[in-house]
């Protein structure tokens, strides 16, 4: 029988949700720790004793993040079978995905943040991503180990991309229109 989380558990599960969608839809300097409290329904002494610092809180929500998809990547493989790039591609493109900044994939909203971060940040983002690109490469088929990781990291690199551009352009047309351009050649570059 499953324990129930703490009050404790609980709230850090909180304000680490609302630090996740402070930091993806307003960036690291756009966020603060007294936002983040409120937005959890805590104090900032409540959020200080969970995280430490706005540091640990991005931390934490980073690899939260991520983790995100490193479990999802093979849910889409079991659920989708040969087409999971097909159907992760359409999820990660789709405009209900494009339009949540606050709960859509943190390796579009924070890689930025990462790369101003300190050097611990990078190291513990890169095992992350290692991650992720493993587990696509493990989904592709054909070729080298070594092959298969360089069509991941391309159409990873494809995707998230593609994702920004989406998200930067006023027009809508001209999301539609990166989106399926995006798609199509993230899609290419898996196939061997």
């Amino acid at each position: 029988m499953a324990q129930l989380p703490t009050k404790k558990e609980q709230t850090r599960a909180r304000i680490l949700e609302a630090a996740s969608q402070s930091f993806r839809s307003s960036g690291y300097a756009g966020t603060g720790v007294d936002g983040i409290a409120k937005a959890a329904g805590v104090t900032s002494g409540a959020f200080y004793a969970h995280f430490g610092s706005k540091d640990g809180a991005f931390e934490a929500a980073l690899a939260a993040g991520m983790d995100e998809v490193i479990e999802s990547i093979p849910d889409f493989q079991r659920e989708f079978g040969p087409n999971w790039i097909e159907a992760f591609a359409d999820y990660y493109l789709g405009e209900a995905h494009r339009n949540d900044l606050a709960c859509g994939c943190a390796m579009t909203t924070l890689s930025p943040e990462v790369a101003r971060a300190d050097p611990d940040m990078h190291t513990a983002y890169e095992a992350k991503m290692n991650r992720i690109v493993s587990l696509i490469a493990d989904g592709l088929g054909g070729s080298s180990k070594e092959a298969r990781h360089a069509r991941a990291w391309a159409m990873l690199s494809t995707l998230i991309g593609g994702l920004t551009l989406t998200r930067a352009v006023a027009n809508p047309d001209i999301a539609n229109e990166i989106a399926a351009a995006a798609r199509t050649a993230a899609v290419a570059a898996s196939e061997a």
